[in-house]
């Protein structure tokens, strides 16, 4: 497993709230700096850390169900890929994944699952009296904390989809909704004839300029700040849309994909980065993601089925869907053209 690949792991394991704290203690414990050498069994690595051996072993059998660590024959434990890569982080690197102010705001609207499964409406807007922008707007740290986790989603997203889309022919690429640029400035640096357009709300734009100057794109890139739901899209001979158009209910969602429309030349590509939900009782992340987007938004994970309509209704047809690792989540690029 390559960086990308271990980000992506490390990424779905944290979801469960309790995961960083169970890593946090092992990391705390020097666990994975014990088995370096090999196999140790658990009443010897609680000798050497001063824990209770049970409990210890409680929590080194919860972490290897996630990955993080194995469990061998008579409660011997041994490193794994992932456990190794986690030792490797500096100190404060998982904060990056998971940092506490995101947890808060996150988890807590999930206390109210019920209430969102009886109105198809957002926790969160019922637990803190506003959206999910307005809140950020008012809590800079809670908002820093989220642009952070987006920046590792964006690194990532870049690697897998510069892989698998040909952008050769594009001379200019909006990326809408594109945070702090980090996916736009790594598209760029891979196309030097390219220039980018980064649209995205004015304090999000503000946050992108580091992005953007430290990346050496500063001279082809330009920064746009607007209202994607309300305002015309820039316009541009592709978009690119990264984790947006799950944020949004199907009314919504259609209404940003025909702004892009009306920015599009006949020729004009759109790349939509999203999970695709598998059908029936196939294993996915998106299943579970699915709900945050209910908890959190209001928006949805949308099946193959769902996104042909979605595209439909904007004015595009859907040209291909090409699958991203690992593939249990989902992740997909779906590409569309201008009807």
């Amino acid at each position: 497993m390559n960086d990308t690949d271990m980000q992506t792991a490390l990424r779905q394991i944290t979801q469960d709230p309790r995961v960083p704290q169970m890593i946090s203690v092992a990391n705390e414990l020097g666990i994975a700096a014990l088995l370096r050498d090999g196999p140790k069994s658990c009443d010897e690595l609680a000798a050497s850390v001063s824990a209770h051996p049970r409990a210890l072993y409680r929590l080194l059998r919860a972490l290897a169900s996630r990955g993080v660590f194995a469990e061998a024959k008579d409660r011997h434990f041994e490193l794994t890929p992932l456990a190794a890569y986690i030792q490797a982080m500096p100190a404060d690197a998982l904060s990056t994944f998971v940092p506490p102010e995101h947890m808060e705001w996150r988890w807590k609207p999930w206390s109210e699952l019920l209430y969102s499964v009886r109105t198809g409406k957002p926790a969160f807007e019922y637990v803190y009296g506003m959206s999910t922008s307005e809140y950020f707007c008012q809590n800079p740290g809670a908002a820093k904390s989220f642009r952070d986790l987006m920046d590792s989603v964006a690194r990532s997203t870049a690697a897998q989809v510069l892989q698998v889309c040909d952008l050769a022919g594009v001379e200019r690429l909006v990326d809408v909704g594109g945070g702090r640029g980090t996916l736009l400035a790594a598209i760029l640096k891979a196309y030097p004839r390219m220039r980018g357009i980064l649209f995205d709300l004015p304090y999000v734009i503000e946050g992108a300029r580091d992005t953007i100057d430290r990346e050496g794109v500063a001279d082809r890139c330009e920064l746009v700040p607007g209202d994607f739901t309300t305002e015309p899209v820039p316009v541009g001979d592709a978009h690119i849309l990264s984790h947006v158009i799950h944020d949004w209910d199907d009314a919504q969602a259609t209404a940003i994909l025909e702004n892009c429309r009306q920015s599009l030349p006949a020729h004009g590509r759109l790349f939509v980065v999203e999970a695709v939900v598998p059908p029936g009782n196939e294993p996915s992340w998106s299943k579970a993601n699915d709900l945050d987007m209910l908890v959190l938004e209001g928006g949805l994970e949308r099946t193959e089925t769902e996104f042909r309509a979605l595209y439909d209704r904007a004015g595009f047809r859907l040209t291909g869907i090409t699958r991203l690792a690992p593939i249990q989540s989902g992740k997909s690029v779906i590409e569309g053209v201008p009807i």
